[in-house]
């Protein structure tokens, strides 16, 4: 049979590091039944029974059954604005500020292609999620990596980029509460960069797909309720998280109009919008109460004190995130990020994702999701326990 080659964009793609975790996985699967998978990103919980209720009713709705309107109906992106007022206290025009998304990821890999030429520079913070380093690469431009440091709070550090670098730039991706670190912004943070993106012509991309999440108390902060940032830049949110809705693929962008205009365009030629039943459910859960995203967060929260604290009694010394469903632990002393996951899905048969797969500043440590019951948190921390890598605290 023939073999067409792909093209140029296509071999340009990162290779997909969690591919192969994946096949590793599956490898020690074949043998054990009793692997414990931290490593994943996706909700364990179901989508709140509403919700669907409200997909089941709007299914019937022969409207619904029709090309919707290749922008997505107005209802949703009103709904997007009075989210946006309700929780942020932040005016929106639902009209020429909001485009509708096929999942968050979407947007992310779409926007380098809507900004971007070849040979721009995009600031991409370094751990990250791998997916913007895709839509960058099918761009054809070029990626300078912001390290995300402990000392600095997992925040890029501004001052270290150079002039040079600053007039190249033309896009910058920023995401809190962050994936992998489980970090949060600070208002001075969103500041500078704000300031930057002015001074330099740089637009801002905020990744608050785990906005709802945010523990001690904190409400995590949204791009735009800072002065300026709908001047520079957008921020996209998806209802992955925040409603158990991931399978449903249906996110947002919000801020810039002409960025909302480009991504509009692009979506013109890719598709023709969600379903409307979709649509109509995602509207109903941005417009409810949302107790069940505080009871969401409680559960996340104590599976976060769970996790730490069985993690303290094996000795592992670890912080807790301060936001999104993931921590970020290091990894001993002798060991690098893979070879520790390694030796975790081969010995203790416990999942997690080694950080060199979220960029070389990700080397040191290894991302464990929340997404687990508390009580199998328990016992992955015991399984690790008993390989005897760290000292008990105190000793």
């Amino acid at each position: 049979m023939k073999e067409f080659p792909q093209s140029d964009a296509l071999q340009r793609l990162p290779e997909q590091f969690f591919a192969k975790l994946v096949n590793k996985v599956i490898k020690v699967k074949q043998q054990h039944d009793d692997v414990i998978n931290l490593g994943q990103g996706n909700p364990d919980q179901p989508t709140p029974k509403p919700i669907v209720d409200q997909l089941k009713k709007a299914a019937d709705n022969p409207l619904y059954h029709k090309y919707p309107p290749f922008a997505g109906y107005p209802f949703l992106k009103k709904a997007v604005a009075d989210y946006y007022k309700k929780e942020y206290n932040v005016d929106v025009d639902p009209t020429t500020e909001v485009a509708v998304l096929a999942g968050a990821k979407t947007g992310l890999v779409e926007i380098s292609q809507c900004l971007l030429n070849t040979g721009d520079t995009v600031l991409v913070p370094d751990p990250g999620y791998p997916d913007y380093w895709s839509g960058i690469a099918l761009a054809g431009a070029n990626m300078y990596e912001m390290p995300l440091r402990e000392e600095h709070n997992f925040h890029p550090n501004f001052q270290e980029i150079s002039q040079s670098t600053w007039d190249d730039a033309k896009l910058m991706f920023l995401n809190y509460p962050n994936n992998p670190t489980g970090a949060v912004a600070t208002p001075e943070l969103f500041e500078q960069a704000i300031q930057l993106g002015d001074q330099h012509d740089v637009c801002i991309v905020h990744d608050f797909a785990y906005g709802a999440i945010g523990f001690d108390g904190e409400k995590p902060l949204s791009f735009l309720q800072m002065p300026g940032a709908k001047n520079v830049g957008v921020e996209m949110l998806t209802l992955s998280k925040t409603y158990n809705m991931a399978g449903w693929r249906v996110g947002f962008v919000v801020g810039n109009r002409s960025v909302i205009k480009a991504i509009e365009l692009m979506q013109d030629h890719y598709y023709c919008s969600l379903f409307g039943g979709i649509q109509e459910a995602a509207a109903f859960a941005l417009q409810s109460d949302q107790s069940s995203v505080n009871q969401l967060v409680e559960m996340y929260e104590s599976r976060r004190a769970a996790l730490v604290e069985a993690a303290h009694q094996i000795g592992w010394n670890v912080n807790a995130p301060k936001g999104s469903f993931f921590a970020w632990f290091p990894v001993p002393e002798g060991y690098t990020s893979e070879s520790f996951a390694d030796l975790l899905l081969e010995k203790a048969r416990v999942v997690v994702a080694p950080g060199i797969g979220f960029g070389k500043h990700g080397e040191g440590y290894v991302r464990i999701g929340l997404l687990s019951e508390e009580a199998v948190l328990r016992e992955a921390m015991q399984r690790i326990g008993s390989l005897q890598v760290f000292s008990p605290l105190g000793k």
